[in-house]
């Protein structure tokens, strides 16, 4: 397997952001890391491995990128409103510096798709839904769709923006519908342990995407599917398999 790490400098951030890409060719995946989670990590719990067929067979290229939760929304010592402009940064990151330069990088000039587990999957969900140009493809698996577990009640425009639960509720822009409908929504929870919150939170956002004509493949696994790695094993394998890629 290819396998390539990097490290730039974000002027966004102020600070140094590392990743690392799996694949010599195929669709480009960004991969957002769980709740204070590293590049790193989706390799250490064996998701490369799990994904090699599709890797090495040239259908994905996986890009494993860094988060700033611990500054962002994790971040116990800040004020909500610091959290939500901190996480702008990051989304001025991804947007602005690492997707054009993915782009001259690989030679790409077509859609990425996006991938996520846990709060991963939040972010997965959330860049799709804001950035539906960028990315036309998610596999969000286990995700909030809000922030109150980590914000609380807490909310001003940039928290707005950044809960897929209330934007895409008030959505009418068919700019972002078209795109939505063209593009694949793929969001999945269990129903075992420690999902709950994440049940009622997929549960609401099928409803929206329902309720505005938006096609979805959202789905609720089995009682014995748990919030945990070896059920993520299992989906992601499964949804690129759907997908067809």
């Amino acid at each position: 397997m290819h396998v390539e790490y990097h490290k730039w400098w974000s002027s966004n951030l102020g600070q140094d952001m590392e990743f690392k890409i799996y694949g010599h060719w195929g669709k480009p995946v960004i991969v957002f890391p769980c709740a204070n989670g590293r590049f790193f990590d989706y390799e250490n719990f064996g998701m490369i491995e799990t994904c090699r067929e599709f890797i090495d067979s040239g259908k994905i290229k996986l890009i494993a990128i860094d988060g700033i939760d611990g500054q962002s929304w994790l971040n116990n010592d800040a004020h909500p409103a610091d959290r939500a402009r901190r996480h702008n940064d990051y989304d001025r990151y991804v947007v602005g510096e690492l997707i054009p330069g993915l782009r001259n990088m690989l030679n790409y000039n077509g859609q990425f798709a996006a991938t996520g587990c846990s709060m991963g999957a939040y972010h997965s969900a959330n860049f799709f839904f804001r950035h539906p140009d960028v990315f036309d493809t998610v596999i969000a698996l286990s995700g909030i769709y809000r922030l109150n577990l980590c914000i609380g009640d807490y909310m001003d425009e940039n928290v707005y923006y950044n809960t897929p639960l209330e934007y895409l509720k008030n959505m009418e822009d068919p700019w972002f519908l078209d795109h939505y409908r063209r593009n694949k929504i793929i969001v999945c929870v269990g129903q075992g342990a420690w999902e709950q919150p994440m049940i009622d939170e997929t549960r609401e956002l099928k409803n929206i995407l329902d309720s505005k004509g938006v096609s979805n493949d959202i789905e609720f696994w089995g009682y014995d599917v748990d919030h945990d790695w070896p059920w993520w094993h299992k989906q992601i394998v499964y949804y690129l398999n759907r997908l067809g890629l």
